[in-house]
């Protein structure tokens, strides 16, 4: 077996974590999923990980890998391993403080942040090519059939579009045909990809089964990581700049972040498309992962305002024992000082206006997301329970009107579209 011949010769000889078969190791989980890789060859890598220096770059990808390829063997999966996360380069902005400095010139942050949205979302369209034009053997079970994927194109592409805006490359991509501007998308997410980006998004596609819709969910899951990620950063900022009296800046990064929520309205659309029967069986495969264990998400929402007690001893915070420790230590909220600002009379007229309809519209764009999810969940599950032993579309029914602010209440204005199936053709 090529697993285990590379893995043998490797290990016999400098065992250097940078020339580590990772090809062969990620083709046996791809060939069968991670859920159902031999035991045999699992004690094979735990051996490996044991001996792996973590103290030097190489190494510490290695054993990042390995940890995640391992959750199951070692009885600690959960979401962030099912999507790899740590393996991504997702934002990990420390705690702020009323007293922080403004953080640093946002561009370059933000753009790494569009550029791995980019190379998700054109990853997962490309997969859909090559397995329509029949190029790959990957996940073969349920393909779905030419429509689906020229919709999946045209949804992915948008998506990836309001990136590109962001980015500057506004008329990088003008096929008007879905699958030609899927492969121009693709073509330019790799034209300047290092290999250290390239390894990194290989490695971070481990399915548990061999459903063809497997690679999408995780990919849109993992956008919507990052996006979240991005969105905190963006929070973080916000609450810096309420307590430090600029009102503008805090507003234009309210703005920045309600945007980054709606631009990828187009993904919940992208996972519509998604076949309920392929769904629902690789999903027998995930107990244990549940989107109600996203760090980000919990993150950003603290960020908002400091949850109620019974939300934050609730099992969505529970699962989140580092945020939730965040929150318990005094973490800041943009609630918290936007209340401070008006009491103490930093934050008037315009300046006030200005601040409240930016808290307002971004609390329209999370409970859209909210309901918008809800709905998506009760198509694809039912009445079943979620993964992760929560009550699935229940929980998500109990919180979808939780509030964002409790100082300023969500935009009543109706949503211009419904995500799920509803954006304009």
């Amino acid at each position: 077996m090529r697993f285990v011949r590379e893995l043998t010769s490797w290990s016999s000889g400098t065992a250097d974590p940078e020339q580590f078969p990772y090809p062969a190791v990620v083709a046996e989980f791809h060939r069968v999923g991670k859920h159902f890789v031999e035991k045999e060859l699992l004690a094979l890598l735990d051996q490996v990980r044991a001996r792996v220096d973590a103290r030097t770059t190489p190494g510490r990808q290695l054993s990042t890998f390995l940890d995640v390829a391992l959750d199951k063997w070692d009885a600690r999966y959960d979401y962030r391993s099912y999507l790899a996360l740590p393996l991504l380069p997702l934002p990990t902005g420390s705690p702020t403080r009323s007293t922080d400095a403004e953080p640093a010139e946002p561009t370059a942050a933000r753009r790494e942040r569009d550029r791995l949205l980019v190379d998700l979302v054109s990853d997962a369209l490309a997969f859909e090519l090559a397995a329509a034009a029949d190029l790959t053997d990957l996940l073969p079970e349920q393909r779905p059939g030419p429509t689906v994927v020229a919709k999946r194109c045209r949804l992915g592409v948008r998506v990836g579009l309001a990136a590109l805006t962001r980015l500057g490359l506004a008329g990088a991509v003008t096929d008007r045909d879905p699958v030609g501007a899927a492969v121009a998308l693709h073509r330019l997410a790799v034209a300047d990809r290092d290999p250290t980006r390239d390894r990194v998004l290989r490695l971070s596609m481990l399915p548990v089964y061999v459903s063809h819709d497997e690679y999408l969910f995780i990919r849109v899951l993992q956008a919507y990581e990052c996006l979240f990620a991005g969105v905190a950063e963006e929070l973080r900022a916000t609450i810096t700049a309420l307590a430090t009296g600029r009102p503008r800046p805090a507003a234009a990064r309210l703005a920045y972040a309600r945007d980054l929520i709606s631009d990828a309205g187009p993904l919940f659309s992208l996972l519509a498309t998604m076949q309920p029967t392929a769904f629902r069986t690789f999903r027998e495969y995930t107990e244990g992962a549940s989107a109600i264990q996203s760090r980000s998400y919990k993150l950003m929402e603290s960020l908002c305002r400091a949850p109620e007690p019974d939300r934050l001893d609730s099992t969505a915070y529970r699962s989140v024992p580092e945020v939730r420790d965040l929150v318990r230590g005094g973490q800041p909220s943009i609630d918290q000082e936007y209340r401070a600002a008006v009491r103490d009379g930093r934050l008037r007229d315009t300046d006030h206006d200005l601040v409240r309809q930016a808290m307002a519209a971004f609390a329209e764009a999370v409970v859209t997301w909210r309901r918008t999810h809800h709905r998506l969940a009760i198509r694809m599950l039912g009445p079943r329970s979620g993964t992760g032993y929560t009550e699935g579309t229940p929980y998500l029914a109990a919180v979808r009107a939780v509030p964002v602010f409790t100082a300023v209440s969500a935009d009543p204005r109706p949503p211009r579209t419904d995500p799920i199936g509803g954006c304009p053709e």
